[in-house]
């Protein structure tokens, strides 16, 4: 018989694996409590159990079924997990704190590798091997409040993968962040190359966290060249598509912009760009390209940025630049690759 796996079980699972095994159904709780509230990463450390109530655990379950592999920290404090699963599969997450903030941002995995195929990204080398499971997404989590201590109060689904292809696991495992670790819906979001039906089902479900749409380019022409999803999913149906969310959720979305050089950043990609968002209740995030070895492409001038942001800003949108975490250990925007740290 297979051990029973806790982290990412609810309160009446725990419930009932306890009344199965002869313990009183209130034990649950505590269980639950020292899983979610504490990340206690071992059963012994749950003092108040009863010792017969720990052993019992230690013999029929274990916490997670993933494990870090490796672990890195970036001159800037980010630390890049390598998570391997229990088929021998990796997938990856990153932990970032910004200075001056409280906030602990945590950019979780949804699948092993990536099916999109972008061609700007490191994670689309690697293929697609496989869709977590909702435990292996919320474990990533768990892992990492375990090792370093510190509870994550934001959740960005922006590592390895397309979130929404795997839906029913990333609608589960956002239940749990919200119900269990207390992260509100708001302190969450969730990142997609533009996948139509699935962003209608969001706005069915009157999605509540962030949608962010990794749009990358101001048309269907450049789109297609670096995106190839731009082949199922035309730019300006994921326009209208994201028009129809915003009035139905009455949130807006976070346009996420990589800027590459001599691709998509000249000034009138930026006049572009404003047109067909002008009517999308949004705001533009723009990320600088993180150059790797598996790519060609390049970081755009500064005087590119800025002009780029500049011509957005008139235009009436509000825009930020992600700023850069991680990039010295591969931990930075597309550039998660399942790869181990030099020994």
């Amino acid at each position: 018989m297979s051990e029973f796996i806790l982290v990412g079980k609810n309160l009446e699972e725990i419930e009932k694996f306890m009344v199965d095994n002869g313990q009183s159904k209130f034990r649950a709780k505590q269980v639950y409590n020292w899983l979610y509230l504490k990340s206690v990463n071992d059963v012994n450390d749950m003092t108040d159990l009863p010792f017969a109530t720990r052993q019992l655990l230690s013999e029929k379950t274990k916490l997670c079924s993933i494990s870090i592999k490796d672990k890195q920290v970036s001159k800037d404090g980010t630390i890049k997990y390598l998570f391997e699963l229990e088929d021998g599969n990796y997938t990856e997450s990153v932990l970032m704190r910004f200075d001056n903030r409280a906030n602990l941002t945590a950019c979780i995995s949804t699948q092993v590798g990536c099916a999109m195929g972008c061609s700007f990204c490191a994670t689309a080398k690697l293929g697609f091997k496989r869709n977590l499971t909702s435990e292996e997404i919320i474990q990533q989590i768990f892992l990492i409040q375990a090792d370093t201590g510190l509870k994550v109060t934001n959740i960005v689904y922006m590592g390895q993968g397309e979130p929404l292809l795997n839906f029913d696991n990333l609608i589960g495992s956002i239940k749990i962040f919200r119900e269990q670790f207390q992260v509100g819906a708001r302190r969450i979001t969730v990142s997609t190359c533009g996948i139509i039906p699935q962003i209608n089902k969001l706005a069915d479900m009157n999605f509540q966290s962030t949608l962010a749409i990794s749009l990358h380019a101001p048309n269907q022409e450049i789109r297609k060249n670096i995106m190839p999803v731009a082949n199922k999913y035309k730019f300006d149906d994921l326009i209208t598509a994201l028009k129809q969310y915003t009035e139905q959720t009455g949130r807006r979305v976070t346009v996420e912009y990589v800027l590459m050089k001599d691709i998509n950043d000249s000034v009138y990609d930026a006049e572009k760009l404003a047109v067909a968002i002008s009517r999308l209740k949004s705001n533009v995030n723009l990320i600088v390209y993180n150059e790797n070895e598996k790519s060609s492409f390049k970081k755009p001038l500064k005087s590119s940025i800025q002009k780029f942001k500049y011509i957005l800003e008139a235009s009436g949108k509000k825009v930020t630049i992600r700023l850069e975490r991680g990039a010295d250990i591969d931990a930075a925007c597309g550039q998660l690759s399942s790869r181990m740290s030099a020994e």
